[in-house]
């Protein structure tokens, strides 16, 4: 048992030393004078596409963006759910095709309720 949680647990523990490794790191070549520390006016201000930034920062999306990267990651999370059945089919057999056939039926119907609905229109 030990063994085959013991490559999560070291790939826990790098995990965690890896960011923990860096931060230090900086912070004892900023101590050393190693790290370059030169504040400026301009590297403090919005910075974009080389360009000054026009206007205020606070600007409102449609809200459309957010509603087809949501349906968007629900699409993307069925490809995930449908791998697993795909490689165990033979196992599975009448019982497994059933489940998947139902699973695939809903997000069907949702992705009709959405199209009747005109979610998926750009105005």
């Amino acid at each position: 048992m030990l063994g085959e949680f013991g490559f999560v647990g070291l790939l826990f523990f790098v995990a965690i030393l890896f960011p923990i490794g860096a931060i230090v790191t900086s912070y004892l070549l900023s101590k050393l004078r190693m790290r370059p520390d030169r504040p400026n006016p301009i590297k403090g201000t919005t910075f974009e596409c080389g360009i000054e930034t026009v206007g205020p920062a606070w600007v409102q999306f449609n809200f459309r963006y957010y509603f087809v990267a949501l349906l968007f990651v629900v699409f993307d999370v069925e490809v995930i759910f449908l791998y697993p059945w795909a490689v165990a089919i033979r196992q599975l057999k009448l019982f497994g095709f059933l489940a998947v056939l139902l699973f695939i039926l809903v997000l069907v119907v949702g992705l009709v309720y959405d199209w009747k609905k005109e979610g998926l229109e750009w105005k």
